[in-house]
């Protein structure tokens, strides 16, 4: 897990601990970086799918006893699933990690933390 993502981890385990939250993990497989070609995106699919698995035990091994918590793997964009699954969840507040693109490469690339800012019901916290 990228260290943003653990700081992220952290930041929400120290907010539920104090509000009495339940934490929600989210992994979305990012599938319009997988439409290379049917058997190899198949392939591909399967590793990130792992990986993602992965991710999530990581997350969840990080939260102390008596902390509520469960774990979700999707696949889609990123942005418009974590859109999808905070509205779905009824969420009180989005914890997420910032990749640290930059300004320049934000801008060209597009941000998923700038999106789901710009779009959420709920407040976001972004951690760096």
């Amino acid at each position: 897990m990228a260290d943003g993502s653990d700081k992220a981890v952290a930041q929400a385990i120290g907010m539920a601990e104090i509000y009495g939250a339940k934490l929600n993990f989210l992994y979305v497989a990012n599938i319009n970086q997988l439409a290379i070609n049917a058997a190899l995106s198949q392939a591909i699919l399967e590793a990130v799918t792992k990986a993602g698995k992965t991710i999530l035990e990581r997350a969840e091994n990080m939260v102390p006893s008596g902390i509520d918590k469960e774990s979700f793997s999707e696949t889609g964009s990123p942005a418009a699933v974590i859109l999808e699954f905070e509205e779905n969840l009824n969420a009180d507040l989005i914890v997420m990690g910032s990749r640290g693109l930059g300004v320049v490469k934000g801008i060209l690339l597009g941000s998923v933390s700038q999106y789901i800012i710009e779009r959420s019901k709920c407040p976001v916290l972004v951690i760096k």
